[in-house]
């Protein structure tokens, strides 16, 4: 479990980062950037709970 936080934490750093460096001056493209990397940070969120469980119920 320890490698899926590191990367989680990774994803979260990097979503900062962006956001507070490389944004973008569009505000529409800098919103469409924001939902899609937040889309991947819930995604990667349900991969490790699903893991989870799967590791549970062994």
């Amino acid at each position: 479990m320890k490698p899926h936080l590191i990367i989680f934490a990774v994803l979260i750093a990097g979503f900062a980062v962006y956001n507070i460096f490389f944004a973008f001056a569009d505000d529409r493209i800098n919103t469409l950037i924001n939902i899609v990397y937040a889309s991947v940070l819930f995604g990667y969120i349900s991969f490790m709970a699903f893991t989870v469980l799967r590791k549970l119920k062994k």
